[in-house]
């Protein structure tokens, strides 16, 4: 018998979802919109599998965010430029939320089809490549003619034997009676290596040699052979869902209804892995749930593959040393929109750096050049054919209303104008928002006790992001403060659990002279204030609001005009 899947509204927000694999056992689940696990109301032998409940629970919830979706908020607003862009979103996060549900009702689908019939004694123990611990595979009794499937005892993920001589690790098996080539994460350069990715680094510079492969990329090798993308990138997404660290929690996006606190920091893997939007793969939902990414296994081997794979779409990234410093807190630095200083060791810190923190050795983050010369090459464009990104910058310097009608009326509406997968302010928001996890994943396999954090602009966002990354780590580095300056964040949030990875003080530099923020982030953004506009909110003993506007009088003024706050603990 076929199959099915079925998802009910109780009341409310309460959610009934059930499965029913071919084999006839049912498995359902039953809770609300905003729980994180769901409870079991219908068990059986489907009952124990981490995957299926993860899938499962996560294809009830975008089914109903795209069944509840709506655009009164959008139709709320009274600019007409501002009310096209917003109902656009709003018809893309339905389309996104439609297209999520149906990968997840696949995925459990197929894992509820092979799950339910595994056999007691073909057993293999190898490394398994979705929820990378060392398990007991069992083989699944399925049809004569099919390829091979094992289902994982750690995650519940299908797999089988990786295709690569003399490997005795599990890849990811993909649904359906595929005959290609399968490999395991080391082979598929998911990760550096089993045992590796489980391991720490030293100090932050060592980070390059921790990155690299052990094996060789027999994967890409085999794409070649047969001359054609076939169906692997589907596996890294099925992977990263049955991962028992995601569960269920889905939802903490603004396009899955802009859930906060317990329900935003569970907010897992599942919307994030897997490439980009444009090439059909689960892709980066975007905004500060990347945070959690990685979740608790930050530092870990699930955390290093959402490195490699943020790493293969960013060849721009690096840590740089720029000093090794006299025993002071390690520094890190991060540039953003039209300051990235590129040829410029320093990136117009050192002056700032140094009269703060003389004595610390200092990193620089190097990220997203593409992202940044395309947001900054559309500004430019438009603002004149000749002179490029130093057009907008002067017209964003001058804060006159000639400047704010150009910015507001004609870089703005462009930056949000088109797919939101490919417009570039919504790119480079989504690059900060990775590099974030990277350098997050990266700090907690150091050594070090504690780190300062210093960004500009989307630099600002992907420091706020690694310091929440960094705090899901129990017993990982900790950061001593933060610097933040002119941030290109949404001013309004729960702002937790930034705080609770830091020991001193998260400082908010913020300017009312900043153009780029008062006109391009509030366009680009549908009306969202910017905290490098006017502080964080709200604001805390640990989360101070610094205003320099008396100092800082267009975006670019940031690391020359201002002086860094003196540390001190809070309680």
């Amino acid at each position: 018998m076929p199959g099915s899947i079925h998802v009910h509204i109780v009341e409310g927000t309460r959610l009934r979802v059930d499965v029913v694999s071919d084999q006839g056992a049912t498995l359902a689940l039953a809770g609300d919109l905003t729980d994180l696990e769901p409870i079991v109301e219908v068990g059986g032998t489907l009952e124990a599998n981490p995957a299926l409940r993860s899938n499962l629970w996560a294809h009830a919830k975008t089914w109903y965010a795209a069944r509840t979706a709506s655009n009164m908020d959008a139709l709320s607003l009274a600019d007409p430029a501002e009310q096209k862009a917003a109902l656009k979103l709003a018809d893309d996060a339905k389309r996104f939320a439609e297209k999520r549900a149906d990968a997840y009702a696949k995925a459990a689908q197929w894992i509820a089809d092979v799950a339910d019939d595994v056999s007691s004694l073909d057993v293999v123990e190898g490394w398994c490549s979705s929820c990378f611990t060392k398990a007991e595979h069992r083989k699944s009794n399925r049809p004569a003619g099919q390829l091979a499937v094992y289902v994982c005892g750690g995650c519940g993920s299908p797999t089988l034997p990786c295709v690569a001589v003399g490997c005795t690790h599990m890849a990811v098996r993909d649904r359906g009676a595929i005959r290609v080539p399968q490999f395991c994460a080391e082979h598929r350069h998911d990760i550096s290596g089993f045992e590796k990715a489980q391991g720490t680094i030293g100090e932050l510079n060592d980070y390059e040699e921790y990155l690299q492969y052990e094996k060789p990329d027999l994967n890409r090798a085999s794409k070649i052979a047969v001359g054609s993308a076939v169906a692997f990138g589907v596996a890294i997404p099925l992977a990263l869902l049955a991962a028992p660290a995601i569960g269920g929690a889905i939802g903490s996006m603004g396009i899955f209804g802009g859930f906060s606190g317990a329900a935003a920091t569970s907010h897992g893997l599942a919307l994030l892995g897997g490439g980009s939007l444009s090439a059909g793969g689960l892709g980066m939902a975007g905004g500060t749930a990347v945070v959690t990414a990685v979740g608790a296994s930050v530092g870990g081997a699930l955390g290093a593959s959402v490195s490699h794979a943020y790493l293969r779409e960013d060849r721009s990234f690096r840590i740089e040393l720029l000093r090794p410093g006299k025993g002071g807190t390690p520094v890190v630095v991060a540039n953003g929109f039209l300051t990235d200083g590129a040829g410029e060791k320093w990136g117009g810190w050192r002056q700032i750096v140094d009269r703060r923190y003389p004595d610390s050795p200092v990193y620089r983050v190097r990220w997203g050049s593409k992202e940044l010369r395309d947001f900054g090459m559309l500004g430019g464009g438009l603002a004149a054919k000749a002179g490029g990104v130093a057009v907008a910058k002067g017209a964003a310097a001058l804060g006159t209303k000639a400047g704010a009608k150009f910015l507001g009326n004609v870089i703005g509406p462009a930056m949000i104008a088109t797919d939101v997968a490919k417009n570039p302010w919504h790119v480079a928001k989504t690059r900060a928002d990775k590099t974030g996890v990277i350098v997050g994943d990266l700090l907690a396999r150091t050594d070090a006790e504690s780190y300062v954090l210093i960004g500009h602009s989307l630099g600002a966002r992907v420091m706020v992001v690694a310091a929440e990354t960094l705090g899901t780590k129990p017993g990982g580095p900790r950061i001593e403060s933060a610097h933040l300056l002119g941030s290109a964040i949404g001013a309004k949030s729960n702002w937790d659990a930034l705080t609770a990875a830091v020991d001193g003080v998260v400082y908010g530099y913020h300017s009312t002279n900043d153009a780029v923020l008062k006109y391009v982030y509030r366009t680009a953004q549908i009306g969202e204030t910017a905290a490098g506009l006017t502080g964080f909110t709200p604001a805390s003993p640990k989360l101070q609001n610094i205003d320099v506007s008396d100092k800082v009088k267009t975006h670019f003024d940031y690391q020359d005009s201002v002086n860094l706050e003196p540390w001190h603990a809070t309680g």
